[in-house]
């Protein structure tokens, strides 16, 4: 099939990953439904503004539902693949009350893509999953095969029960395919996450509240690797259930912090708080699986994904509202 004839459907696609995925589909030729509701976890305009390479688009219409709720499922008709990206983000936020909307957004939300999907026959779905579904682990780098999964996050918590989801609808002939996403950033990156706030502080002087010691460690992987691994698990023969996607280059917050001071000139002032419940030590992704059977390398160094969000916060101006179906 020839991608000019492909139609995909990504939810969440004003996210930070959605909308550098649906923008990559449709500069590869394929046409594309995104599926957004704009929830208020963070400002609306700033989806907006993700969305506004596509909103005169020919290749691309939005369509504004919540995935919990019906009016969507139409799109997924004639779907040659679904990217379910959309979900209930934060590991912090998932403690206490609000754990009622992180069930919702992303099991309930979840269950009804799969079961869509697998009414409408789609050939192809591939999911986020995250790397929190590994917890604290015991050994490093992590193994989709053999490293346990115990989240030490309610969110994490919700990614591995989607997975169980996943392991039923694929067993039922859906072909299925989650991705272990370990900390993506660069351009678009949700403002709650710390390499934006730390880009905006180097901006305007104001303090960063930084989170432990600054020697917990991630795996970062850049935005337009976590797309083309997406993009490669949504049209190679036979992926696999489930991969690791990460970056290749763990570093500890305190090099985030010393690689952007030096690509931005000046000191980043710090206010030293506690690490908060759910947050991890360290995050390494083995990502042998990936390379061999979907023949993806991550590209992006960590100072090249840092200078390109530092330019890209540093550039941000307010974009026209988007006009939805």
């Amino acid at each position: 099939m020839n991608a000019s004839t492909r139609r995909a459907v990504v939810t969440g696609a004003a996210g930070f990953i959605g909308s550098h995925l649906a923008e990559r589909l449709v500069a590869d030729g394929w046409q594309v439904t995104g599926v957004d509701c704009f929830t208020d976890y963070y400002p609306r305009q700033d989806k907006e503004a993700n969305l506004a390479s596509l909103v005169h688009e020919p290749r691309f219409d939005l369509v504004e539902r919540d995935l919990a709720h019906d009016g969507w499922q139409q799109a997924f008709a004639g779907a040659s693949a679904v990217f379910h990206l959309a979900a209930q983000a934060g590991v912090r936020g998932s403690f206490g009350s609000s754990f009622a909307q992180y069930a919702r957004d992303n099991l309930v939300a979840t269950q009804r893509v799969f079961e869509t999907a697998a009414d409408a026959e789609v050939p192809r779905v591939v999911w986020a999953s995250s790397s929190s579904v590994y917890g604290d682990a015991e050994t490093h780098p992590c193994v989709e095969a053999t490293t346990p999964t115990r989240p030490r996050s309610p969110y994490g918590v919700t990614k591995r029960a989607c997975e169980d989801l996943a392991h039923i609808y694929r067993s039922r002939g859906l072909a299925i395919t989650g991705l272990r996403y370990f900390t993506v950033y660069g351009p678009r990156q949700r403002p709650d996450m710390a390499i934006r706030k730390i880009c905006e502080a180097l901006g305007s002087g104001a303090t960063f509240p930084q989170l432990g010691d600054g020697f917990q460690s991630r795996d970062f992987t850049f935005v337009t690797d976590a797309v083309d691994a997406t993009l490669r698990a949504g049209t190679v023969d036979d992926p696999a259930p489930v991969y690791n996607i990460g970056g290749g280059d763990e570093a500890t917050l305190a090099r985030v912090i010393s690689t952007l001071e030096g690509l931005a000139g000046t000191r980043l002032t710090l206010d030293r708080r506690p690490a908060q419940r759910g947050d991890v030590r360290r995050t390494s992704a083995d990502v042998g699986l990936a390379r061999r059977t979907l023949g993806w390398t991550p590209v992006v160094s960590l100072p090249d994904g840092l200078a390109a969000e530092l330019a890209w916060v540093r550039g941000r101006t307010p974009t026209a509202g988007v006009v939805v179906a």
